[in-house]
């Protein structure tokens, strides 16, 4: 199956400067339609609200961490528990990454990382593009 390269994305981060260059990246790998939240809360809010086909999250975060939204997501019983989830983060730590796993992750990022590697780890979550 095609990746749609218009499905709606939600990238996660309370740092806007790594928005902004997650979203330069998503744009270079030709997705133009994202969205952006700054920390877990508001991120549930805007999946409750749109379908999204990825959602790419720090984990460092206040109030709601990315580990604490992923929970949230999956935790529930809407139609978002299946959304691909990447995490991001500077910690490459293992038990960190079993604990994103264990939490339902299906992908994990770490920073710093470039266009090649943000598009390997999507083609890996929602197949190639």
């Amino acid at each position: 199956m095609a990746v749609d390269m218009n499905m709606n994305i939600l990238i996660v981060d309370d740092y806007s400067t790594m928005l902004r260059i997650i979203k330069n990246l998503l744009k270079q790998l030709g997705f133009s339609n994202v969205d952006e939240a700054t920390d877990g809360t508001m991120a549930l809010e805007k999946i409750k609200g749109k379908s999204y086909g990825l959602v790419i999250s720090d984990w460092n975060m206040e109030p709601m961490t990315g580990i604490e939204l992923l929970k949230q997501v999956r935790g529930s019983n809407d139609n978002y528990k299946d959304v691909p989830f990447i995490m991001i983060t500077a910690e490459s730590k293992t038990e960190n990454v079993v604990a994103a796993k264990q939490a339902g992750v299906n992908n994990y990022i770490v920073k710093p990382f470039n266009a090649e590697t943000l598009k390997g780890k999507m083609a890996s979550v929602l197949g190639d593009f």
